[in-house]
């Protein structure tokens, strides 16, 4: 079974979260997807990726370049093609294959009521199926708090 960790954002944007969540996630050694269904946001989180900080590199592709030599793989769908234990799930991506990654990543944001009410609606059949299942939120200062 996965740990599967929601993330809701209320103080900053995907774009100030998700630089550091995968920095962390490959200094663990794992490989990374990070899913959203809109491929023009595709496109928008690899031009971020490359200049999210002027002191940081963080390696990242395409599924269409070379997918496999890359640590973390920008995707609109459900392919793993860089044997990925974590995904990200962004943009209101529905989980699938869940059992197949060792932690699934659910971001969203309070400023989409459709985004949170997915949450809502996935956290019971997550939990039912018997993966670990963790919700996060950001404290006053900044940093990351488990809350259930």
């Amino acid at each position: 079974m996965a740990d599967v960790l929601f993330y809701h954002l209320e103080q900053q944007t995907l774009e100030d979260v998700l630089p550091t969540l995968l920095e962390r996630t490959l200094a663990r050694g794992w490989r990374a997807v990070v899913e959203t269904p809109d491929a023009s946001r595709v496109d928008a989180l690899d031009r971020h990726l490359w200049v999210f900080r002027d002191d940081a590199f963080l390696p990242h592709g395409r599924v269409d370049d070379n997918a496999a030599e890359h640590p973390v793989l920008l995707t609109t769908g459900p392919q793993n093609p860089n044997g990925a234990k974590v995904r990200f799930l962004v943009d209101r991506a529905a989980p699938s294959a869940v059992d197949t990654y060792e932690r699934v990543v659910l971001i969203f944001s309070a400023d989409d009521p459709d985004a949170v009410a997915d949450a809502r609606r996935h956290w019971p059949s997550l939990k039912a199926a018997g993966h670990a299942v963790t919700y996060w939120r950001q404290g006053r200062d900044g940093r990351w708090e488990k809350k259930g």
